[in-house]
């Protein structure tokens, strides 16, 4: 049973948010500067699993965690997927006109890029997490000081929301994987997607072929993300996100792309968060 969880950030931060989502608000939480730290905190048995961000509908896939999973052989056990919300937040009593440094994490900063337009007077500041700085903020007493973060982080840190919403495109979601350091408990009836991982030969047509079998099994494959081998120049892992109705189509599938394949792996089988 998992009674920690290891997160990226703080209180407050999106990672915080997927744990009491995902859990309940009553997961013990380990708050981890970087993503590093969150894997450490769970192979050092610190936490029972860990929550990482894997990829945004804006800005596409976080590949470094891709890696994270991989090298350190983590599995994934489950998957969640949060609507993200920027709001621009202070001190209390003050105006947009007020301010004259926002700082955020370098995604939030892209992702609201358009509305600080209206505001040439305010200089945009990368930080290390969102909710750090509203914790900031609120902390030593800021004034002319905002912060680009969840709903929750204004709450907790008594801040005031000076506008609600401001990333560019309304719709913006992230999504997040569970991983511990061992195999799911999950039965195999409620198991209806995987992540793998391979390694191809440059021949002609090999990862069509691949392509072919997961067809011909009955799987759809939802994501495809390639990462280079650093030691092995123009050496390309492909990871790969597969679903399905039936787990012995998967097995199927599963037999063949490990003779077809080098390196092949199964990062993960767990229940489709999107059904």
């Amino acid at each position: 049973m998992i009674k920690s969880v290891a997160i990226q950030g703080i209180r407050g931060s999106f990672h915080h948010i997927v744990s009491q989502q995902f859990f309940d608000d009553t997961i013990s939480i380990n708050e981890c500067l970087t993503f590093d730290d969150v894997v450490d905190s769970i192979l050092d048995h610190k936490t029972d699993a860990a929550i990482m961000a894997l990829e945004n509908s804006i800005a596409g896939s976080i590949i470094p965690n891709y890696a994270l999973i991989d090298s350190h052989n983590l599995h994934i056990i489950g998957e969640h997927y949060l609507d993200i919300q920027h709001h621009l937040m202070a001190l209390p009593n003050q105006s947009i006109e007020d301010i004259n440094e926002v700082y955020s994490h370098p995604m939030a900063l892209l992702q609201c890029k358009a509305f600080f337009k209206h505001y040439p007077h305010i200089k945009l500041i990368e930080d290390k997490d969102t909710a750090e700085v509203a914790q900031r903020i609120q902390q030593h007493k800021l004034k002319n000081t905002a912060a680009i973060a969840s709903r929750l982080a204004a709450q907790l840190f008594e801040l005031d929301i000076l506008s609600e919403s401001i990333q560019t495109i309304k719709h913006n979601e992230t999504r997040f994987v569970v991983v511990k350091t061992q195999n799911s408990e999950i039965s195999e009836a409620d198991i209806n997607k995987a992540s793998v991982k391979f390694e191809l030969d440059h021949k002609r047509g090999s990862l069509a072929t691949i392509l072919s079998v997961l067809s011909d099994c009955k799987l759809n494959l939802t994501k495809i993300q390639s990462l280079p081998k650093i030691e092995t120049p123009w050496k390309y892992a492909f990871f790969v996100d597969l679903t399905f109705d039936a787990y012995k189509d998967f097995q199927k599938a599963k037999s063949i792309m490990a003779l077809m394949a080098q390196d092949f792996k199964v990062l993960g089988a767990y229940k489709n968060a999107r059904l």
